[in-house]
């Protein structure tokens, strides 16, 4: 086996001959015999190339485009020329000082953009191949000088507010390579664009972290950081372009193994629209400039092997303007694609290299046995999936110019602008409003989504991933001492001494829930609070893809509604008359949504109940609000407080700790994003609840970091008003169905939770609320027992527990609530949404209708 893609030496005939026959016969390689493969020349080479282009030619048939391959006509507008890597092969990237000598701007201003894409729209080009460097204003002063001239925060905003004017003044579809984004860029981005990309290149972090290496001193080509983009675009629902740079002193294994971490990613989230597979050529002026150039047997046999490993459906791509016309050779190795071709303008990238005609570029291709055929950014795949792929916003411009049979590019289509805008009747009455009486009572029907595998990824192999053995056994002399810890002061913990805790049973539990319940009585005193409030789910359209919901439904559903503004003002109007002091609204992530709907909700609500308190919109909600709006997270936040907004509820949370998120949710909101929305929210004067949800694919170790987590914020902000503890149910959540999840925590489990909650959240978040809703009478008035002291709110309707299978009803009185108390051995007393007195016209309206809503009220239709 070869240390280096450019050695002498190479394998033995016995592995080529035995690798051979395995691609051959179709048979799963491994990382040991696709790098052997990557070797093969002259004959051996011949063979893979025969068998790779039989798997090609299979995938191609199955997708109705047999025979068929295909290209994007398209500008290429390098939007800056600046960034902070330093790629030592790379002479796209320049210097601000070159910029200006050469009468350039640090970015290209909006006219020079559009007078690009305009003239690729009358010579029929679709696509707007929009590509810069990463972060440029981290380096350059003179970068963050521009954006701040022409008013953009950030390199992305720039990027975002281009990408709309070409939609609507050209017609031509952007497709987006800013380099590394964050999962909120990607949220920024996705309603602008079908399409965002970049490169991997490689996952051989030693040619990024040792000196010589080409990615030396480059922070955005670190290999875990650009794997993580692309997982995130895969959460996020983005058709993604990837793909490796061969030739670039990797070695052979080190190839092998950066195709096995794309086909994880692909299979894991169905996003990776295509793959390019290019060849270093290189350049002068370059620290590479001696370097030799990835031969053409080299490319021929990486796309071979590349096409066997991503299998038959995968979209492979080979830059032809880097192939010395060696066009037969490529095809024959399996690839389907050409990738961008421009009438117009240069590869930027390689200004070296002028793209093939494309008449020349059909020609060869027939004579290969192949129909050229043009297709749009987004790959016809994606096309024809439509959401949540393709943003709602997206969707006219994208079918403007696609063939509704093929989902490839109508050669017709007049590509001209049209409105980029939030859309008209985003946000009206539709569907199944009857919550109470229907929905709350009966649950979901049997209409359930059966798309689970396409949606949610390899269910298999998140299984695996989410079966880690259960609570180890502890010895009785560590929790013996955890617990004198406890009962001494609790702040004193160490993570070693709560995990014991947290695995406590038995007469160990007994004891430290009596421990956990001695500091809530020098906490908070005896009295159990709680809230007559009124949830409000505004609409159960949702797109996130979240493993644990039965709430959400897609706009098609025969259970899927959406309030209008009106009933929503009516909802808060019954709750009012019946003694409410808060509602509480949250809903789906609806992709028709606009982003200033929130603050119309709010609005709505308090023009109806001026004195109602609005607990409303998740950390998930919030980003999505900021992101359709263009606006921060801090700003929005404003504009929300502003509109109405009181407080919001600390939901999303689940467990706060990326390796457990990414198993429950698809495209939810990473720890980071969470913890900067309740932190903001904190900082503007908006405080907000904190949950867990736990009992799914959790451990007790990520209890705890969730738990100091919780304190770490709150002793920064002091924003949190209570904890609230979430039990998983499980009857109807996907992630349980699909056998990845076990049925929820144990009795044990939630003592234990509530039990620490206390001790390790103490003194910071006094409060610590039980969910009746998941629990019941009887399992809430143990938790009361276990440390707790709140119970929440009479709720009156609540939805998403009752349709993931919870049993215990969608709304309490407040007599049943003082009768939890009792069962505890508690008194009971009222409370406001940050624990205030409830004054007294307030009480007088709730013992008149014990808080919840008569049955002579009539409820909306």
């Amino acid at each position: 086996m070869t240390t280096s893609a450019s050695s002498g030496t190479g394998p033995t005939a016995n592995a080529m001959r035995r690798a051979l026959k395995r691609a051959r016969d179709g048979v799963a390689l491994d990382v040991t015999e696709a790098a052997v493969l990557l070797q093969a020349r002259g004959e051996d080479l011949d063979d893979l190339v025969t068998s790779a282009g039989r798997v090609r030619d299979a995938g191609l048939e199955a997708a109705g485009r047999a025979g068929v391959i295909t290209y994007s006509k398209s500008v290429f507008i390098p939007l800056t020329r600046l960034c902070r890597d330093k790629c030592h092969y790379c002479t796209f990237v320049t210097v601000p000082g070159k910029l200006r000598r050469a009468g350039h701007g640090m970015f290209m201003s909006p006219d020079e953009v559009l007078d690009i894409a305009r003239r690729g729209a009358e010579l029929g080009c679709k696509e707007a191949l929009i590509t810069l460097g990463d972060k440029p204003e981290e380096r350059w002063p003179e970068a963050r000088e521009w954006l701040d001239a022409h008013g953009y925060d950030d390199t992305i905003a720039y990027v975002r507010a281009i990408s709309i004017r070409i939609l609507e003044e050209t017609g031509l579809l952007p497709h987006l390579n800013p380099g590394v984004m964050s999962w909120t860029d990607f949220q920024r981005l996705k309603p602008v664009a079908p399409s965002m990309g970049m490169m991997l290149e490689t996952t051989a972090t030693r040619l990024w972290s040792e000196p010589g290496g080409p990615h030396y001193g480059s922070p955005d080509k670190e290999p875990a950081v650009r794997l993580r983009v692309l997982e995130d675009a895969g959460r996020s629902s983005v058709p993604f372009t990837s793909g490796l740079l061969i030739g670039i002193g990797e070695t052979y294994e080190e190839r092998a193994e950066s195709l096995f971490a794309l086909r994880k990613i692909s299979r894991a989230y169905h996003g990776i629209q295509e793959l390019i597979i290019q060849n270093f050529r290189a350049k002068p002026d370059t620290a590479m400039r001696g370097m030799p150039d990835a031969e053409l047997d080299d490319l021929v046999a990486t796309v071979a092997v590349a096409r066997h490993i991503m299998g038959p459906s995968a979209c492979l791509q080979a830059p032809p303007n880097l192939v010395d016309s060696e066009y037969g050779r490529l095809i024959g190795a399996g690839i389907d694609d050409w990738g961008g071709v421009s009438p117009l303008t240069i590869d930027h990238v390689n200004p070296e290299r002028p793209w093939p005609q494309i008449d020349e570029l059909a020609e060869q291709s027939g004579q290969a046995g192949f129909e050229l055929r043009e297709r749009l950014c987004v790959y016809p795949e994606f096309v024809q999936r439509g959401e949540p792929w393709l943003d709602p916003r997206l969707l006219p411009h994208v079918r403007a110019l696609a063939d509704p049979e093929t989902g490839l590019a109508n050669p017709d289509a007049l590509v001209e602008g049209h409105p980029w805008q939030e859309p008209d009747e985003a946000f009206t009455a539709s569907g199944r409003t009857d919550l109470h009486r229907t929905i709350d009572t009966e649950g979901r029907t049997g209409d359930r989504r059966n798309d689970f595998d396409e949606v949610y990824g390899d269910w298999e192999a998140l299984r695996e991933a989410a079966a880690p053995g259960m609570v180890p056994s502890r010895i009785d002399t560590d929790i013996r001492a955890a617990l004198a810890t406890a009962a001494d002061d609790p702040t004193r913990l160490t993570d070693d001494e709560a995990l014991a805790l947290l695995h406590a049973d038995g007469p160990a539990l007994d004891a430290l829930c009596r421990i956990a319940d001695d500091v809530r009585k020098s906490a908070v005193g005896d009295d159990v609070t709680y809230i007559v409030t009124r949830n409000i789910n505004f609409t159960n359209v949702c797109y996130t893809g979240c493993r644990f919901c039965a709430f959400a439904q897609r706009r098609t559903d025969a259970d899927a509604y959406t309030l209008s503004m009106e009933q929503v003002a009516d909802r808060a109007q019954q709750a009012w008359d019946v003694g409410a002091v808060e509602v509480c609204m949250q809903g789906g992530i609806h992709p028709d949504l606009p982003g200033t709907a929130y603050f119309d909700i709010a609005r709505a609500v308090k023009e109806r109940v001026p004195g109602m308190h609005v607990h409303a919109f998740s950390p998930m909600e919030v980003v999505n609000g900021a992101t359709r709006t263009g606006m921060s997270i801090r700003e929005w936040l404003a504009a929300a407080k502003e509109a109405g907004l009181g407080s919001i509820p600390g939901t999303a949370a689940e467990i706060l700790d990326d390796e457990v998120r990414w198993i429950l949710t698809k495209g939810k909101l990473p720890t980071a994003t969470w913890i900067e929305v309740v932190t903001t929210a904190h900082e503007l004067g908006i405080r907000s609840s904190s949950t867990m949800m736990y009992g799914h694919v959790d451990q007790p170790r990520h209890w705890l970091g969730h738990f100091r987590t919780l304190a770490r914020i709150q002793q920064q902000t002091g924003g949190f008003t209570e904890f609230v503890t979430l039990p998983f149910i499980h009857t109807n959540a996907p992630v349980y169905l699909a056998g990845i999840a076990r049925p929820g925590p144990t009795m044990r489990d939630n003592r234990a939770v509530v039990a620490m909650a206390r001790l390790l959240l103490h003194p910071h978040i006094p409060n610590i609320q039980t969910s009746w809703v998941k629990l019941g009478t009887e399992g809430a008035a143990e938790m009361l027992r276990s440390g707790a002291n709140d119970l929440g709110g009479t709720l009156m309707e609540e939805t998403i527990s009752r349709m993931a299978g919870s049993s215990y009803g969608s709304y309490k009185s407040v007599k049943d609530l003082i009768a939890v108390a009792d069962a505890a051995g508690r008194p009971a007393r009222p409370r406001t949404t940050l624990y205030g007195e409830v004054p007294e016209e307030r009480q007088r309206a709730a013992s008149a209708s014990d808080g919840h809503l008569p049955e002579l009220l009539p409820v909306l239709d």
